[in-house]
């Protein structure tokens, strides 16, 4: 008996979210079409259409996408040699790497460690303090996805969110896509953070299994509007808790600060990402 649209629309969803794992989990192993087909139990002449279609994006993006956003963490987060780096992300030289880089994040790899290192100076005005404004945050309901780790891992979720989601019809209508972050990533180990993906739904939607209902209430916030690689955004969170926070008056609640991901990381470069960072401050 065949099945319905829906049952084969969300089946087809849990299998395009397994790669997305998989392809996380594996940047240094064999990702070929032939590989990834095989994990997705499709006819390799079918996945290609069928990943892009519930993806966004085709499954070289994804492969290329995760290997520079692990690239920039390293080139940020660590001294190993670029020529290294370059050829964990799958360029065979640091030229075709160096073009690439550039090309995504705004800065060739070389200079990009540089502007992140703790005692670098802008000379052109890149590290002057993002304007903060006050606002009140209307509210959200959100599937959200637990994580544990560095937070720099938790795209992981948020593509299997995005495989849900599409499976699910929910992304032919805008919604917001959020980061809920419990923990400072300086004072706590990298394996113990605690965060979660979420997406806007509506209450009482029913979710995948390891998905939780999350309300975030209508609040009074600081708001900072990052733009550039996700890597950077420490950066962001330095400006507002050791700069503007200590000079405003205002007090942090009880709560914890979370992220509204304006644009889509598969849709433009990581120079172009905005990200809006919510404080939420005491009435």
């Amino acid at each position: 008996m065949p099945k319905t649209k829906t049952t084969t629309r969300i089946d087809y969803g849990h299998r395009v979210a397994r790669v997305m794992a998989y392809i996380t989990d594996h940047l240094d192993d064999d990702l070929s079409l032939d590989r990834l087909a095989e994990i997705a139990c499709f006819s390799p002449y079918h996945f290609h259409r069928i990943y892009r279609g519930i993806a966004g994006e085709t499954a070289s993006d994804t492969i290329r996408r995760l290997r520079l956003h692990r690239a920039a963490n390293e080139l940020a987060r660590s001294d190993r040699p670029i020529e290294r780096i370059a050829r964990r992300a799958g360029y065979a030289s640091v030229e075709g790497f160096t073009r690439a880089f550039g090309a995504d994040h705004g800065h060739p790899p070389a200079a990009y460690r540089a502007r992140l290192t703790p005692f670098h100076i802008s000379q052109n005005g890149d590290d002057a303090m993002n304007p903060v404004a006050i606002k009140t945050f209307a509210g959200a309901h959100v599937a959200a996805l637990e994580h544990r780790g560095d937070y720099q891992a938790i795209g992981r979720r948020f593509d299997e969110l995005a495989a849900w989601a599409a499976s699910r019809g929910l992304l032919e209508s805008p919604r917001r896509w959020i980061g809920i972050y419990y923990d400072d990533p300086a004072s706590v180990p990298a394996a113990e953070l605690r965060s979660e993906a979420a997406i806007e739904v509506d209450p009482g939607m029913p979710l995948a299994d390891g998905m939780s209902h999350r309300e975030i209430p209508p609040l009074r916030a600081a708001s900072l509007i990052h733009k550039g690689p996700y890597a950077e955004l420490e950066r962001s969170y330095r400006q507002l808790y050791g700069e503007w926070l200590p000079a405003s008056g205002e007090e942090p609640s009880d709560r914890p600060c979370f992220e509204h991901y304006i644009n889509d990381a598969r849709a433009v470069p990581p120079s172009e990402l905005l990200t809006e960072i919510f404080l939420p401050l005491k009435d």
